[in-house]
């Protein structure tokens, strides 16, 4: 089951880093877990809540407001959603 996890959480990350560089026109390799949405790529309220959008639909998973506000870097983002996907609000 550990592998499956490791399985799950890589193609998680794999899936986060590419809606982000769609979303925000940055280059995959220019991308990790400490990238900042705001500090490093410049993103403003509506890339954010953009962003946002296309990891719920992505995941077929509803991220609540409060818990978006949380999702600063890309490592949040993959932590989130690895450890709330399968759950719908």
């Amino acid at each position: 089951m550990e592998e499956w996890t490791v399985l799950m959480a890589t193609e998680i990350q794999e899936r986060v880093i590419e809606i982000v560089s769609e979303q925000l026109s940055v280059e995959k390799s220019e991308l990790s877990r400490e990238t900042s949405f705001v500090n490093d790529l410049n993103a403003d309220s509506l890339d954010t809540v953009e962003l946002v959008m296309e990891l719920e639909d992505e995941f077929d998973m509803t991220i609540p407001d409060e818990e978006a506000e949380k999702l600063t870097t890309v490592g949040s983002a993959i932590d989130y959603i690895a450890k709330n996907s399968g759950k719908k609000s």
